[in-house]
């Protein structure tokens, strides 16, 4: 429906332009409506799938559509209360599909109603979010029951947020608005915040290298818990689709205990270059990845690379973006420095965010230390963008 609402012609007869005949009110709502409706009917239908390979009977079509609400939830931060204790663990996987979701909704309001300038997009963005934010509340209200009950403060305000931020980004890049706040900022501006784009996703594809080659270190262990949750086929393909949704999830464990505070699953296990815990975890197949010994094993050692290669990068982007009146190496490595502060502080907001609790008790806790690992990454990483920054920029005016 966003895409279709895209496609709609913007010009009158007489050549004008005619987005204005779409009103930008019932345009956002529309938008709104769409992104969780589209986002559930492929929830559901995937979890559907699932249900029918089971050869004992899946939940049915309402079942389905259930567990995709709730997932759903789950990505926007609310929590769930279970027999077990409360579940609040984002699957960080589809938390950034509703994002792209909303994003594209607040550019289609843009471009379908025409809006120009900062407060006709703020106002679309508003309309959008509480749109968005009622939809959820809805959603919350109809998922909720006695055998898991949905905490609506939470589900409200990560909705409200996740919303406002996607929403506005969107808005913002389409409307011109956040290219005229670049645009008045010093001329680094945007060679900053296209290195600290880069070291993110060089950290992120990193950890998620680890996480594959401890898989696959220990494919047996991974098909062992698989097949001990029975279910067939179903169970597998399930239990498969739940760990791509977390692997997200997974990069942020990794990322702290590369940058050296470690993380933790549960009370119980706990690892980091510095030592391994190993306690009962859930029988969630990509746990194989975890250690099988006490010893540390040599790739969390070779993963605490992760931190200064993202600098690097984020150093070398920066410095080869730069105008060529902007500077020179001096304020390339100081432009570095500052880059790596922010992608500490970035990657810190996503191990918080990839964090939360499975339960009760031993499972109150489950992931990184969000502080400890952005100061880490932001000390390692300010060093090492600086020296790249430096590098690059005197090579180039060499």
């Amino acid at each position: 429906m966003v895409s279709l609402l895209a496609r709609l012609p913007r010009r009158g007869p007489d050549g004008r332009d005619a987005a204005r005949s779409l009103p930008m009110v019932w345009t956002a709502l529309a938008a709104a409506a769409a992104v969780p409706v589209a986002g559930l009917a492929v929830l559901a239908l995937a979890v559907g799938v699932v249900s029918a390979l089971d050869p004992t009977g899946g939940p049915g079509v309402g079942g389905s559509v259930l567990v995709a609400g709730r997932l759903w939830l789950l990505a926007q931060g609310a929590d769930l209360t279970m027999a077990s204790g409360p579940i609040v663990l984002a699957p960080l996987l589809l938390t950034l599909g509703i994002a792209c979701g909303l994003a594209a909704a607040g550019r289609v309001v843009v471009r379908v109603a025409g809006l120009t300038g900062a407060r006709e997009a703020g106002g679309a963005v508003g309309v959008l979010a509480a749109a968005h934010v009622v939809l959820t509340a809805v959603l919350a209200l109809l998922a909720d029951g006695p055998g898991a009950e949905v905490g609506l403060p939470r589900a409200l305000l990560g909705s409200a947020l996740l919303a406002v931020a996607a929403a506005g980004w969107g808005a913002g890049r389409e409307s011109g608005v956040l290219d005229s706040v670049l645009d008045r900022l010093p001329a680094w501006t945007r060679p900053l915040l296209r290195g600290v784009l880069a070291g993110v996703l060089t950290a992120l594809a990193l950890c998620l290298a680890v996480v594959a080659i401890a898989l696959a270190a220990d494919a047996d262990g991974y098909a062992a818990v698989s097949a001990s949750l029975g279910g067939a086929g179903a169970g597998a393909l399930g239990l498969l689709g739940l760990s791509v949704l977390l692997l997200p999830n997974a990069a942020g464990a990794v990322l702290g205990m590369a940058a050296g505070p470690g993380f933790s699953v549960g009370s119980g296990t706990f690892v980091s270059v510095h030592g391994v815990t190993l306690g009962e975890v859930p029988a969630l197949p990509m746990l194989a990845a975890l250690p099988d010994t006490q010893a540390v094993p040599l790739l969390a050692f070779a993963s605490q690379a992760v931190p200064v290669l993202a600098g690097l990068v984020a150093g070398r982007t920066l410095a080869r973006h730069l105008p060529a009146g902007a500077g020179g190496s001096i304020l390339a490595g100081l432009v570095g420095v500052l880059a790596g502060v922010l992608l500490g502080g970035t990657c810190g907001v996503l191990v918080w965010a990839a964090g939360g609790s499975l339960g009760d008790g031993g499972l109150a806790q489950v992931g990184a230390p969000a502080v400890a690992t952005g100061v880490a990454v932001a000390a390692q990483a300010g060093i090492a963008a600086a020296l790249a920054a430096v590098v690059t920029r005197w090579r180039a005016s060499a």
